[in-house]
């Protein structure tokens, strides 16, 4: 009798797959509209709805550190209609720092596949008395901890990368975190903020219009989007390396089949020339890995995030 069960279940599984998908496939961003994981996301939805054959609604559950969305769809049903725009933000800082979260990277979601890899950069409102490094670490000594540097949030990638760079550079900045890198921006533009470290995909369409100043990028070789940019480790802050990563998860549980449908449309969609160009603008890269190596990519920087902040001894709430 178990034996006929565990065969029907097999069966319906099969076929499940290869009605995979029939409806409309919906991709949470679980950040406010305007920062780099929903830039990402809109991106490539066109293209990876022309590669499903179905059509792909992006939607934003923005809230608690882009853990609220995240978590929603690790709870969903594990079927492929409901995936996750993940980025190293909800899916391998928030979980190493976060006190309190209601999923595992690991454990409780599928890694289907990534999109991009991007560095971050350090930006200055226009109103900020600094127009490089050197000055910024002048006005940072006149001003002490006053100075205000904004990110995504609490326990967000670019949290992490400004207690990297607070502690390398022994830089006492006032850490003022926000919803989202969109609201964030906002206020940087308004002159709220002195500044920001964010992704340059979010940021570069300011910095190239000359509403932010960008005096630093976090990648180990200068980005070809801001080829007069300084990296951090030229600036003095020796080995200094950060950078972010999207990409699609599921809900752990979801069948090998209806998986491997979703990498394939994926990588279907991110070899479209317009869509690697689009992001090419934007100062990212188009990752191309197996859903395996992909998997275990997630694994290691999740690993590597969780001794940043033992170390740090960073916890949030």
């Amino acid at each position: 009798m178990k034996i006929a069960v565990a065969f029907a279940l097999l069966f319906a599984c099969s076929l499940q797959a290869q009605d995979f998908p029939n409806k409309p496939v919906r991709v949470v961003v679980p950040w406010p509209p305007g920062g780099n994981v929903d830039i990402t996301a809109r991106t490539v939805q066109a293209a990876l709805a022309d590669a499903l054959g179905q059509q792909v609604i992006v939607e934003n559950r923005p809230g608690a550190g882009g853990t609220l969305g995240s978590g929603q769809v690790a709870k969903a049903a594990p079927d492929g209609y409901t995936l996750l725009l993940g980025s190293s933000g909800t899916v391998t800082n928030a979980p190493a720092v976060y006190k309190n979260i209601s999923y595992d990277p690991v454990k409780d979601l599928t890694a289907v596949g990534p999109i991009q890899s991007t560095p971050m950069v350090i930006t200055l409102a226009t109103r900020t008395p600094a127009r490089d490094w050197a000055e910024f670490l002048a006005y940072v000594r006149s001003k002490g901890s006053q100075v205000s540097i904004a990110t995504a949030g609490n326990g967000s990638s670019n949290h992490l990368a400004l207690e990297l760079l607070m502690h390398q550079a022994r830089l006492p900045l006032l850490h003022v975190p926000y919803k989202g890198s969109g609201p964030a921006i906002t206020d940087v533009l308004g002159g709220q903020v002195d500044g920001m470290v964010d992704q340059l995909s979010a940021s570069i369409g300011h910095i190239r219009e000359g509403r932010m100043k960008a005096i630093a990028v976090t990648s180990r070789a200068r980005s070809p989007q801001l080829p007069s940019v300084p990296t951090l480790n030229e600036l003095g802050v020796k080995d200094f390396e950060v950078g972010t990563f999207t990409g699609i998860f599921g809900p752990a549980g979801m069948s090998a089949a209806v998986t491997e449908k979703l990498h394939a449309a994926l990588k279907k969609a991110l070899a479209q020339e317009a869509v690697r160009e689009k992001y090419r603008s934007m100062g990212v890269e188009v990752m191309d890995m197996s859903q395996a190596d992909f998997a275990a990519y997630v694994r290691t920087d999740f690993e590597k995030w969780r001794q940043v902040a033992k170390e740090r001894n960073i916890v949030v709430e």
